[in-house]
């Protein structure tokens, strides 16, 4: 130590000033490694300031259980090209307009055939027992005019032999044409838990995406009848009605579309022909098959009505905008599927995703976003019939690569991202990339603000069966979201109900939604593609 100017100084303290300089320095860059580390590569930031107003309007003032609700309660069932379909479309498009959604029209897609709509089913059983049954009439097929009562009879016809077996005695009866169902027991299952992080782990895991499965070649046995030879046998021969069942839950029942109806075009022709036909509940259905089999006699009483269209009617989706600014010509779309079957209204399949759609675009437009891209919100029709709606969609706006007869249009290039929810009513986990590499980043830098909902999970996988897969067809980026299983889901059955449904979820995934479409309407540059 020594002294200077009556002060006491280290011998080391003349080092101090550049020792300090040079420790900020490398703190400062250190830091800055660390923002550049955990910010995603090639990717927008994420706009906290409006994220934070997505989540309170979407969290504190939702509306999407309104949506919901009106649409299970009023609306009810929407089978496409049916007068209830119809009229909830028109509930759409004027909901459409009141949230503030410009260019809201309908799009026709296809002629679709006539309409039909079930208007009355009854069904007990009479004798041994009475019981009341629960069962709907296949969609597409006719009443059975007016009140039948009926004796109930085992048929099993697979082969042309065993036509004449039957032949000359079904007429007045009520045919039983299915085996008994074994009931999907894990079904009555309370709690069914939702995806663990271990599940959620082994989908971020799978890196490469399997193949898809190719339909293996079938050579039919021209011997064995098909369900359309079936139905017009039964027809012919003058049945009271026939009564199936194809599996389930307890209390559900699986009931779809009249066989041939898709291959004759929804025809008043092909529906007129049809004998009435009755899904049964698996537990009803099993009771009268086991009776018949003992030998005691069942007696039933069946009445349906059914109204049919006069007239070849066309199927439409229906379309509303957010307008964009800048980039208006380019386009990010968000939707899901209005269409469900007729057996209930369909609550989580896919009632929850349209009240998801809806609330992501009210939320939007609530706080005041000005977009940059358009933000295009599609309700889907013929969904459940073969992805009609967003097929023709797809062909007639975009084009399909590799396809002379409708080559991309413009517009193929300035679409940016499609983003879809019609995996049942359940939260948001993740996002499925279908193999799109490229779009990792972005969609991972856009779900941080949301890991305290518990969604963390990017899949390489590939998902099908819903309205993202034409998009994903025609090489245009088409995402759909990773959603928790739900306990008492019971889509496209007797049983998809309000009840079913979690509010919570459905308002975290408008946020989610919403906050996605922001996103990819305001990047500097659209989602990436895979590279074909």
């Amino acid at each position: 130590m020594f002294k200077c100017h009556n002060s006491t100084v280290s011998s080391t303290d003349h080092l101090k000033g550049p020792i300090m300089r040079h420790r900020q320095a490398v703190t400062i860059v250190a830091l800055m490694l660390t923002t550049l580390a955990a910010t995603p590569v090639g990717t927008e930031s994420v706009d906290w300031t409006v994220v934070a107003r997505i989540r309170e309007e979407g969290l504190q003032r939702s509306r999407v259980m309104d949506f919901e609700s009106y649409m299970t309660d009023v609306l009810g069932a929407r089978l496409t090209m049916s007068r209830d379909m119809q009229r909830a479309q028109q509930w759409a498009a004027a909901e459409m307009t009141r949230i503030g959604l410009v260019n809201v029209a309908f799009e026709p897609f296809m002629d679709y055939g006539v309409t039909w709509d079930n208007e009355y089913v009854s069904l007990h059983l009479l004798e041994p027992d009475y019981t009341p049954m629960v069962g709907y009439p296949l969609a597409h097929t006719t009443g059975t005019n007016g009140k039948v009562v009926a004796e109930a009879v085992i048929v099993d016809v697979q082969s042309r032999a065993d036509l004449e077996r039957y032949r000359g005695t079904l007429r007045g009866k009520a045919v039983l044409v299915t085996p008994p169902v074994r009931i999907n027991t894990d079904a009555m299952a309370v709690g069914t838990p939702r995806l663990t992080d271990a599940e959620l782990a082994a989908l971020e895991r799978t890196v490469i995406v399997p193949p898809r499965p190719v339909a293996p070649r079938v050579v039919r046995n021209p011997d064995l009848l098909t369900a359309i030879e079936k139905t017009a046998f039964y027809a012919a021969e003058g049945v009271a009605v026939v009564l199936q069942s194809e599996g389930g839950g307890v209390g559900s029942v699986w009931g779809f579309s009249r066989p041939g109806a898709r291959e004759d075009g929804w025809a008043r022709a092909g529906m007129l022909a049809s004998p009435a036909i009755v899904a049964v509940t698996p537990e009803h259905y099993n009771r009268m098959h086991r009776l018949v089999a003992r030998g005691v006699p069942v007696k039933v009483e069946v009445e349906v009505r059914s109204r049919i269209g006069e007239r070849v009617e066309q199927a439409a989706n229906l379309i509303g905008e957010i307008p964009g600014t800048d980039l208006k010509d380019e386009i990010v779309m968000i939707g899901a599927h209005f269409d469900t079957w007729h057996a209930s209204p369909n609550s989580s399949d896919n009632t929850s995703g349209v009240a998801v759609a809806l609330e992501a675009a009210r939320i939007l437009k609530a706080i005041g976003v000005k977009p940059r891209r358009t933000i295009r919100v599609a309700l889907w029709n013929g969904e459940e019939q073969g992805l009609w709606g967003s097929r023709a969609y797809v062909r007639r706006h975009f084009g399909l690569p590799r396809d002379s007869l409708n080559p991309p249009k413009p517009a193929y290039e300035k679409f940016s991202a499609y983003f879809n929810q019609d995996y049942g009513a359940g939260q948001y986990r993740g996002i499925y990339l279908q193999g799109n590499e490229a779009a990792r980043a972005m969609l991972t830098a856009w779900m941080e603000p949301f890991r305290d909902f518990g969604m963390t999970t990017v899949s390489n996988q590939s998902v099908g069966s819903t309205d993202h897969v034409p998009f994903d067809d025609a090489g245009l980026p088409g995402f759909q979201f990773i959603q928790d299983r739900l306990p008492g889901s019971a889509g496209h059955t007797n049983l998809d109900f309000l009840e079913t449904i979690n509010p919570s979820d459905l308002m975290k995934n408008a946020v989610v939604m919403a906050s996605y479409a922001y996103h990819a309407a305001m990047a500097d540059a659209r989602v990436p593609r895979k590279s074909r």
